[in-house]
């Protein structure tokens, strides 16, 4: 078993057990079903960005201390140097760099995310939904972004803002792959 999802599904059945929220609840609350949610729980299973989003959120904590058990620190202003940040790979050949990892009390989680291109996902882009809002925007690349029944291309400096409550996905259209910037803004803001 990797390690490292070890840990976040065991921090995670500590925040559960914590908090007193059952596995049912916090299935519910993730949009997954039992059996997945006790599959992720235990380990068995890698998280997906969108259920630790929404297992933060349903737990009151930074998306940070579920990846590293550390709670975010700094208030005044954080600095991450070219390349670096807090990794996740959160969906298969994607990589995710949390850029604003180590400050506390955020209004968004702000990412570098690296896609792969995936020639069967052209066809059927798979897509998520959490509360908030979102923006995308192409550092380098080309990539296609599907919201619900939508699909628009967007090539490098395009941008893409939306209600991340509804179905929406994204994947890099070209074989040198797709690096953009994701912004996660918080909560429900209607």
């Amino acid at each position: 078993m990797d390690t490292r999802i070890n840990d976040i599904a065991e921090r995670i059945r500590a925040l559960r057990d914590a908090t007193g929220y059952t596995q049912k609840e916090m299935a519910n609350a993730a949009g997954v079903t039992v059996s997945e949610y006790n599959e992720l729980e235990t380990g068995n299973k890698d998280f997906t960005f969108t259920f630790l989003y929404k297992c933060a959120e349903k737990f009151g904590v930074d998306i940070v201390e579920l990846l590293t058990g550390e709670n975010p620190h700094l208030s005044g202003y954080t600095v991450v140097r070219s390349g670096k940040g807090l990794p996740m790979k959160r969906r298969e050949g994607f990589e995710y760099r949390h850029i604003a990892s180590n400050f506390k009390n955020k209004a968004a989680e702000p990412f570098v995310v690296t896609a792969p291109y995936r020639a069967d996902e052209l066809k059927k882009i798979p897509t998520s939904s959490h509360a908030g809002q979102e923006l995308n925007y192409v550092l380098k690349g080309r990539m296609r972004f599907v919201y619900e029944d939508h699909t628009e291309d967007l090539n490098e400096g395009d941008s893409v803002y939306y209600d991340s409550s509804r179905k929406h996905g994204m994947t890099a259209l070209d074989k040198e792959g797709c690096v953009f910037i994701a912004v996660v803004l918080k909560g429900d803001l209607r």
